[in-house]
């Protein structure tokens, strides 16, 4: 099992809410995320060696499609904190293939109705130390342990075939928030990481506001980039994210 077998990203649906120098009596904040992504990449061979290529795009469409992620921010101190991200990714669609397309052991037929399910569930555990801060700018660097759901399903009539994979991808982290006064700050959050197998790239921008002590907002744009082409299979996809955010800190 290679850490790059995802099929939209390695290292998918990275938080884009800010690790913020918190408040030392309330260390822990909760933040829900919604908005809605685009792909404009997905492509697909499964098996890398004997599978035809496909763009999964040409079934489940390119969106936008809702979603929704729920994170939990917790602070040992100033400078060194944890954050866990839940975030669920499904999309499906029904289409039809210019070719018959060979994947995992069926072979599905040109021109008839394919129903493509597309899955790509994240659960990721990052750590982070501050190791700047100044009265405008707050650099910071870390490491996250990414656990991925990952699915890919075709239905044609009675033939069915699926790929899924779990699996634990390791990335690095680095953050950068300038503050603009008054409230307002300006997030950079970008994880990832590269293998010779394939690359993980996810770069985040964010506007952030705090409303008072306990209560915040957010919205900004994502974009994930990557994918594996290995032995035992081709994928790699690109999301686009806008999305809104509010968090409370207890």
């Amino acid at each position: 099992m290679t850490p790059f077998r995802p099929y939209l990203l390695a290292f998918a649906s990275v938080v884009c809410v800010p690790f913020a120098s918190a408040d030392q009596h309330r260390p822990l904040s909760v933040t829900v995320e919604g908005g809605a992504a685009s792909f404009t990449r997905n492509d697909v061979r499964i098996p890398n060696d004997g599978g035809t290529r496909y763009d999964m795009l040409n079934l489940t469409g390119e969106g936008p499609d809702p979603y929704a992620r729920l994170y939990v921010h917790y602070a040992f101190n100033d400078r060194h904190s944890l954050r866990l991200n839940l975030a669920p990714l499904q999309s499906s669609g029904t289409g039809e293939f210019a070719e018959s397309v060979d994947f995992v052991d069926s072979t599905f037929a040109a021109d008839t109705p394919t129903r493509g399910s597309y899955r790509f569930n994240t659960y990721r555990l990052t750590y982070r130390w501050l190791f700047h801060q100044s009265e405008r700018w707050d650099w910071g660097v870390g490491g996250a342990l990414l656990v991925r759901d990952a699915k890919v399903e075709l239905t044609q009539g009675d033939l069915n075939a699926l790929d899924d994979d779990v699996g634990v991808v390791p990335l690095l982290h680095l953050y950068g928030a300038y503050d603009l006064g008054d409230g307002w700050s300006l997030v950079l959050d970008v994880e990832g990481a590269g293998a010779p197998q394939g690359r993980a790239i996810d770069a985040a921008l964010q506007a952030h506001y705090q409303l008072d002590r306990h209560w915040s907002l957010a919205g900004g744009y994502r974009i994930l980039d990557g994918g594996a082409d290995n032995d035992s299979l081709y994928t790699f996809a690109r999301v686009h994210y806008a999305h809104l955010a509010v968090g409370y800190r207890f």
